[in-house]
């Protein structure tokens, strides 16, 4: 078979442990996965309402233009409907961005340890890759800028950034979006948006006036609990959105998972409710991080970054064997960490007593 020579290097991506996958390897009776940031607290009733209403859609195809999510999206946002593009995830419209702008002797820059969908697309693609390290968890934005150059076609920021929950603040990122060529497209990964409780992180959607060369994409996989249906949708000027379009499949988003988005965004109670009690899962492991002196990154996402200080392979399987599953951060770029998505008051407790099993083991062994 004559394959693409780049995808024959790499890997397909990786999702977290299943619950089935390890009942089944383990024997286990009890499992808490917080290991792929999915929303503990479900979803809204007005969720389960709407899809009961739309069970029997199945032989029809979904509205291509997801008209009514379009719609109910613009009147949230204030937006023209024009303005929205939708996508079986964000990770799609990730893709589809990539594929509209990327080809052989363009390049693309990055963070390292950012979300790997965004180097996995540009390799695919035949794109040089310019990925540069980050500070203290944080995006590097001038180093970013100075690898910039005319065959520069994108950029991504991921904001709050995955797997460090770090965040940048509306002013370094107006300064940053006035020193990027107007004819690059920047990128503004916003998948956890709605959990940020930083009051200097700003609205994106009001920086569209000034800057006409950056799209937002956000998802309902996260705080609105619809990680199954797989809704991501992008923000931007038409004539962007327009160019896109080409590129995305037809009938990328279901129908049941359209309805169940139009149902989601009308339930803002429910929203501000998972965000209050994601605030205080994060102060549980805050606490528990002080008093145990392991080292995190403060976190303006659903999940915290913490560093053990050894192989986070093997903290990842002690907790598995024990029925939490977390995401060991090898794969994520901190190879002594552990990423764990904040869950239930009782899933936190029952996952640090877990943690400082490990812990004493650590040291009774050393």
């Amino acid at each position: 078979m004559k394959w693409k020579e780049q995808l024959l290097q790499l890997t397909p991506y990786q999702p977290g442990r299943s619950i089935d996958e390890v009942r089944r390897q383990f024997g286990l009776d009890k499992i808490v996965k917080l290991a792929s940031n999915e929303n503990p607290f479900g979803c809204s009733e007005k969720v389960i309402a709407a899809l009961q209403c739309n069970e029997k859609s199945t032989p029809l195809y979904p509205d291509g233009n997801a008209t009514d999510l379009r719609e109910a999206l613009a009147i949230h946002f204030h937006l023209s409907p024009s303005q929205l593009i939708f996508g079986n995830g964000a990770d799609n419209l990730i893709q589809i961005i990539s594929r509209a702008l990327l080809q052989p002797g363009a390049n693309t820059v990055m963070a390292t340890q950012t979300f790997s969908q965004y180097k996995h697309n540009a390799i695919l693609d035949g794109a040089e890759i310019r990925e540069i390290p980050q500070i203290d968890g944080q995006h590097d934005l001038d180093g970013m800028l100075k690898a910039m150059d005319e065959n520069t076609a994108l950029i991504w920021v991921c904001n709050p950034n995955n797997p460090t929950g770090t965040y940048i603040s509306e002013n370094r990122l107006k300064s940053f979006l006035n020193k990027v060529p107007k004819d690059i497209l920047v990128v503004l990964d916003e998948a956890y948006f709605d959990y940020v409780v930083a009051e200097d992180y700003g609205n994106s959607i009001t920086l569209l006036d000034q800057f006409p060369n950056i799209i937002i994409l956000r998802t309902f996989s996260k705080i609105y609990g619809l990680a199954s249906l797989r809704v991501g949708y992008g923000i931007s000027h038409p004539e962007i959105i327009q160019a896109l379009e080409p590129a995305r499949e037809p009938f990328n988003v279901n129908t049941l998972a359209q309805a169940a988005a139009k149902s989601a965004i009308k339930d803002q109670q429910f929203v501000a409710s998972c965000k209050k009690k994601n605030r205080d899962g994060l102060e549980q492991f805050y606490q528990f991080c002080m008093e145990k002196d392991l080292e995190y990154y403060p976190s303006q996402a659903n999940f915290i970054l913490i560093d053990f200080k050894t192989d986070g392979n093997e903290v990842f399987q002690y907790l598995m064997e024990r029925g939490y599953i977390v995401r060991s951060g090898v794969a994520l770029g901190f190879p002594t960490s552990i990423r764990v998505t904040v869950g239930t008051k009782e899933q936190n407790e029952g996952l640090m007593k877990a943690m400082s099993q490990y812990l004493t083991e650590k040291v009774v062994v050393s």
